[in-house]
């Protein structure tokens, strides 16, 4: 079977799984019966090409390295807008990786309904339009009779969301709880060796784990928005953004309370959490002191965990990359092979 890739959004994720198709794109068709082909390309700010006969994604990044966008790219179509290459590019998936807003959906929402009305199916490491309108962007790719796939919007590549959904399927999940976000734990661990907020902060930034407004992470903003998908997408609750209990994430964590922690035998971790209890849901994203018996305390560094409570096999915890290029590149390539699978039952 041969699936065709339109990408809308072409930076660190777009050029990640570009980079894997084109060091594993034969591999890949060998051993899963697919080859996966990107036939359109568009960025705001990288511009766009397009070619239905498919463009070669050694190519696309050579010219992106040489020439910092896509302008002048020899492709039989080029400069093409988002909406415009849903609509018109051949392609049966659309991977949406555009820049994300948790608080409105940006110009993401559009790019779902586009893709649904179009009848492509769609891969997306977005979490905005998963955040503001889950259910809808359920609904509508089911009513358009299309496969919708977000695997990368939390935990990255670490497949949490398909364990969830799949593997934990005829388990009931009453709530889960974990350390969603990289940046805030790299930063509690960088202070347990005694270095002060200000200081970890800094050493985020320069490590390109934080951004240069760091309030999403510090804050705790990103962590409840992956608290929002899985509430609506693994517990099957209507959770919104606004219903997640934030106070002030690990900024007014300081040095003297994490040595105390430490005295006392146990780890801040900002905990993002939500459990289902006499009908409702609550749901929090707070700096919690966790003794360290519990799995999510030995959790350091960058990585992210998520444990989820379950009635028939109680709590399955699972550990892993929270973010990072290959590791959400991977995301996008188990999503797209998932629809392959889904695509191939269909057909019997």
């Amino acid at each position: 079977m041969r699936l065709r890739l339109a990408f809308v959004g072409f930076g660190v994720v777009g050029q990640g799984v570009a980079e894997v198709l084109r060091d594993k794109g034969k591999q890949l068709a060998e051993r899963y019966g697919v080859e996966l082909v990107i036939t359109a390309v568009t960025d705001a700010k990288k511009g766009a090409a397009a070619d239905p006969a498919g463009l070669d994604p050694a190519k696309l990044l050579s010219w992106l390295g040489k020439h910092g966008s896509l302008n002048g790219y020899p492709a039989p179509a080029t400069g093409w807008d988002s909406l415009t290459t849903i609509k018109k590019a051949e392609a049966d998936v659309v991977v949406e990786a555009s820049w994300t807003d948790v608080k409105t959906g940006g110009p993401a929402l559009e790019h779902f309904r586009t893709c649904f009305a179009a009848g492509k199916h769609l891969v997306t490491t977005n979490k905005g339009p998963m955040v503001v309108a889950p259910q809808e962007m359920i609904e509508k790719a089911m009513a358009a009779g299309v496969e919708l796939r977000w695997e990368g919007t939390v935990m990255s590549g670490t497949p949490v969301i398909s364990t969830a959904r799949r593997g934990l399927a005829g388990c009931t999940i009453s709530g889960f709880s974990g350390i969603l976000n990289g940046t805030t734990n790299f930063m509690l661990t960088e202070m347990e060796g005694g270095k002060s907020y200000e200081a970890v902060l800094k050493q985020a930034q320069e490590l390109g784990y934080a951004e240069a407004d760091p309030s999403g992470d510090v804050l705790g903003w990103d962590a409840a928005g992956k608290v929002v998908i899985l509430a609506n997408t693994v517990l099957h609750v209507p959770l919104k953004l606004t219903d997640v209990k934030i106070t002030t994430g690990i900024t007014k964590i300081s040095l003297d309370d994490v040595r105390a922690a430490a005295a006392a035998g146990e780890r801040w971790k900002l905990i993002a959490e939500a459990r289902i209890e006499g009908g409702t849901v609550e749901a929090q994203v707070l700096p919690q002191r966790l003794p360290l018996a519990n799995p999510l305390a030995g959790v350091m560094g960058p990585t992210n965990a998520v444990t989820f409570h379950t009635d028939l096999v109680g709590p399955v915890t699972i550990v892993g990359a929270g973010a990072g290029r290959s590791q959400t590149a991977f995301a996008v390539i188990s999503d797209l092979l998932d629809i392959h699978r889904t695509l191939v039952e269909r057909q019997g």
